[in-house]
């Protein structure tokens, strides 16, 4: 299971951590990934890290701005989220994939797992 926490509503220009905690013992086996999804939009990537936290990839839209990290002592995973802008409204969701592919990680068909997902909202 996974849940998803942090959302909110931020000016653009500000700073948002999001959490995904997941349940389980094999946490730490799993690559993680966050997608976000836009009001009659596609679901689409933002990125992912793999189990042992060597291997990270980014969507081009938010290179620079987010970071994705995890602790597998604490079975979680973060998206840390500066300069927010309005076109980063969504919810995000989390999701668990058991094998890490830099070329494919952006696909949602790679995920077994999914959060129910967390609101950002960022305002003008």
């Amino acid at each position: 299971q996974l849940v998803e926490s942090g959302g909110g509503l931020v000016q653009a220009g500000g700073s948002l951590r999001l959490s995904c905690a997941a349940s389980g013992r094999t946490f730490s086996s799993y690559a993680m990934g966050w997608f976000r999804q836009a009001p009659g939009r596609e679901r689409e990537f933002v990125a992912a890290i793999s189990w042992s936290r060597s291997y990270t990839t980014y969507a081009d839209s938010v290179k620079g701005r987010f970071t994705i990290f995890r602790d597998n002592a604490k079975n979680t995973v973060y998206l840390q989220m500066n300069t927010l802008k309005t076109e980063d409204t969504a919810v995000y969701y989390c999701a668990a994939s058991r094998e890490f592919t830099l070329a494919t990680m952006g696909l949602t068909t790679k995920y077994d797992n999914w959060g129910q997902g967390t609101q950002v909202t960022v305002s003008s």
